[in-house]
């Protein structure tokens, strides 16, 4: 799959070598190409993901060498997300040590966080922001951890959600990663001639759609469950009842509790950890239509007073996490 992907994307960046030649009344018929290769963005994310979990992908050497080339493409160091994915998030899932949380409303008011309340999906988003930021977070995310590592390192950076510290070797090994990362989309403008309109259709629009459809499911895995002391993905992470077709292209990764449950068994299985947790764990078990899942996004807004309350950033709201009250519910 990573492979026929990687393809795509070649086979895309090749034809747009040309659109120089293309009279301009038939640009349009790019656009196809640059949604599918937003597509296969995606999918090289998530199939890193799993492989660096040691889902798929058992020999080390290999595991890196297409981990490096498929991360590339989202501006991600594999040793970066391991050290903040792997190690952090999926063990302190939502917690007040968690990386890839929402921020504390009472969290200095820094950049990082007037970003997310100013293109996070919530209650008082701007529509024009939102956009803007659904094509950009992700790389905001990325910029966040790599400078708070390489620049500082410490446990005080305010700027994350939650720092995360590395040793100085890993903090070393993050560095040339970059380095060959920068190196890779140069290596990429560079076949596309550096012509704007190249760059405009077959970089740019594609990496917008790719980041944008990551952070769709980013932002449904956690972002409406409420902080917890225990790490129990039954109440802090979100599985979603999306179509199939996108559960066959992007390795089953709305199925998120159960990944967060057995983050290194085969995303193939995880239909059957889902039949389980229905039949045993009804009541606590957060299967949310995509549809709903947003609307609940769009209705809330997005910081932590405390544990199950959620407020925006000048503190004037005060709603409980809509996973928190669909448990109860669910209980009643």
């Amino acid at each position: 799959m990573l492979a026929i992907n990687f393809l795509i994307l070649g086979l895309g960046w090749a034809i747009a070598r040309d659109l120089d030649r293309w009279s301009i009344e038939w640009l349009w018929l790019y656009l196809p190409l640059s949604l599918v290769m937003g597509n296969s963005i995606i999918i090289c994310l998530f199939a890193a993901h799993d492989s660096m979990h040691g889902s798929t992908i058992k020999q080390p050497a290999l595991r890196y060498l297409t981990s490096c080339l498929a991360l590339a493409l989202l501006w991600m160091p594999p040793t970066l997300w391991k050290s903040v994915h792997n190690h952090k998030h999926h063990t302190e899932t939502n917690a007040i040590g968690d990386p890839d949380r929402m921020y504390l409303v009472g969290q200095n008011d820094t950049w990082g966080k007037w970003i997310q309340n100013l293109f996070v999906p919530s209650s008082g988003v701007n529509w024009a922001f939102l956009i803007l930021g659904m094509a950009t977070s992700w790389v905001v995310h990325t910029f966040r951890h790599i400078t708070a590592i390489l620049i500082f390192n410490r446990d005080d950076v305010d700027y994350v959600p939650a720092p995360v510290v590395v040793s100085s070797r890993k903090r070393q090994t993050i560095a040339i990663e970059l380095v060959a990362i920068c190196i890779i989309h140069l290596s990429i403008l560079a076949i596309l001639k550096f012509n704007p309109l190249a760059i405009l259709l077959a970089y740019i629009l594609p990496l917008g759609i790719g980041y944008a459809g990551v952070m769709f499911y980013i932002y449904t895995n956690h972002f409406l469950c409420p902080m917890t002391d225990i790490n129990d993905p039954l109440v802090n992470s979100v599985s979603l009842k999306m179509p199939k077709i996108f559960d066959l292209l992007h390795f089953n990764f709305s199925y998120h509790t159960e990944h967060h449950l057995f983050p290194s068994i085969n995303s193939d299985y995880y239909p059957l950890v889902q039949e389980l947790l229905q039949t045993h764990y009804p009541e606590s078990y957060n299967l949310i239509p995509v549809g709903k899942a947003w609307q609940l996004l769009m209705q809330t807004p997005r910081h932590y007073r405390d544990e199950i309350t959620l407020t925006d950033s000048l503190d004037r709201e005060s709603v409980i996490c809509p996973c928190a009250v669909i448990c109860l519910e669910t209980r009643l």
